[in-house]
């Protein structure tokens, strides 16, 4: 024991650190430690002088071999568009009315359909397409109110255009008026009592029966004498129970005061010609579409 204690001494000089005793040897890295270590620096330089790597101000060193997973991924989904090429033509040369009517498009556009709903569209929509529930300021597309109306030839032009997109010419435009800015607050709230009432919401009869003049004055431009909206002028319908922002008399007030100015983008430019046919035909297929 002291001759090996003695030896281990000689032959491992200590680090100087102690501790009750106990003291640290200050042994060299094992060889096969060591050379894997050489070996993964030498591999790691090879490996950025190869790939794309070391990050620039406006990318990153392409690397000698040239590989790109952007282009891997480009190549993917050329090969992709090569092969429903065929199909892609016949449904941009169908009608929208009559792409249900041939079962190998209608299955095509209704698959591409989903895939693009769930890459651009959920996030306002929702994975379910309800819109995430009345009150959010996000339509859902599986009921069958629709402000712009719900046929597939409408759907199309609006997913097209958008809505009050300004960037697009044809987008679909329509803006309420600010009254906050030209009614008292009690007209307004006399107002939006008669909103309420006009799907038989609680409310106070003596005020709605005065906001009753003052809607005819003021709203029924858009939503018409009864309150059931416009489609031309992308006005609501005030009747059916189905609110956007929400139908308490706070949140209604706070519409008629300071309006409302949704958008939606237009998607021509974004996405293929085709992919637009196939998201709008899904859209209509959810059960809202007229």
């Amino acid at each position: 024991m002291k001759k090996k204690q003695k030896k281990s001494e000689v032959d491992y000089p200590t680090t100087g650190h102690e501790w009750d005793g106990i003291r640290e040897y200050d042994k060299p890295m094992p060889r096969w430690w060591l050379n894997t270590l050489y070996m993964c620096i030498v591999w790691a330089i090879g490996y950025t002088i190869a790939y794309p790597a070391w990050p620039l101000i406006n990318g990153a060193t392409p690397g000698l071999l040239g590989w790109s997973s952007r282009a891997d991924v480009a190549a993917e989904i050329a090969k992709v568009n090569e092969q429903n090429a065929e199909i892609s033509a016949k449904l941009l040369a169908t009608p929208m009315a009559e792409i249900g009517s041939d079962a190998e498009l209608a299955n095509f556009a209704k698959a591409g359909g989903a895939a693009v709903f769930r890459t651009y569209c959920a996030q306002c929509h929702g994975e379910g397409a309800d819109g995430g529930g009345q009150g959010t300021g996000y339509p859902s597309l599986q009921d069958d109110d629709w402000l712009w109306g719900g046929e597939s030839d409408t759907i199309h032009t609006t997913i097209t255009h958008g809505i009050r997109y300004e960037s697009d010419d044809d987008t679909r435009f329509s803006e309420m008026p600010k009254f906050g800015e030209i009614l008292e607050e009690e007209e307004i709230t006399s107002i939006a009592n008669f909103v309420r009432s006009l799907s038989n919401l609680e409310h106070d009869a003596a005020l709605a029966e005065t906001g009753k003049e003052l809607f005819a004055d003021n709203c029924a431009a858009c939503h018409g004498d009864t309150g059931t909206g416009d489609r031309e002028q992308g006005a609501p319908n005030l009747t059916d129970a189905i609110w956007l922002y929400g139908k308490d008399l706070d949140t209604i007030t706070k519409t008629i005061t300071y309006a409302r100015f949704g958008v939606m983008p237009a998607w021509t430019g974004r996405i293929s010609d085709a992919q637009i046919k196939q998201v709008a035909f899904y859209v209509h297929e959810l059960g809202g579409g007229e």
